[in-house]
């Protein structure tokens, strides 16, 4: 292991001060970060929805939506959080960023090649791409997993639902 690595693990692994002196430990560092980040969305969510009309379950208005589903991303991302504080022991691989990455890259590539490339080859992109983020990339299961999803996607959005989408370049 390099230095850096060490270094992640410990400040992973840090000790936090919580309320009344005591001193706890954040034992799941992912699932404890992963319920900041639905905290954060959740409370963007209700950010975002303060201005529109709330209505009720029966007549729902514009606000409903966000304020419904940011409350529950903030649930969530709660009862994640606090569970990580007294689960098993994990850490976060120094390297977690490149899958994200690759991903996050890879819905960005489908958004702007889907109009001048069509479906098949946009799916094409995003399949490559996010496969690349994996640490066990096969070449069959892409290709495979990369058929499943084109015809699947033509199949759904453009023939049955009618979605004016180029299926082709």
């Amino acid at each position: 292991m390099d230095a850096y690595a060490i270094a992640d693990a410990e400040i992973v692994l840090e000790v936090l001060q919580v309320e009344g002196g005591m001193n706890q430990k954040i034992f799941r560092a992912k699932d404890f970060y992963a319920g900041l980040i639905f905290i954060f969305f959740g409370v963007l969510a209700l950010w975002e929805g303060r201005h529109y009309g709330m209505g009720t379950a029966s007549r729902m208005g514009p606000g409903y939506l966000p304020n419904v589903l940011g409350a529950i991303l903030i649930l969530l991302g709660l009862i994640i959080s606090g569970r990580s504080l007294w689960l098993g022991s994990e850490t976060i691989k120094p390297g977690a960023f490149h899958p994200l990455v690759l991903v996050t890259l890879a819905a960005l590539a489908f958004t702007f090649l889907i109009q001048p490339l069509g479906l098949v080859l946009a799916t094409l992109a995003l399949v490559g791409i996010s496969s690349i983020g994996s640490g066990e990339f096969r070449l069959r299961e892409t290709v495979l997993l990369y058929l499943v999803l084109a015809v699947l996607a033509a199949g759904l959005f453009v023939y049955l639902l009618k979605i004016p989408l180029r299926v082709w370049p």
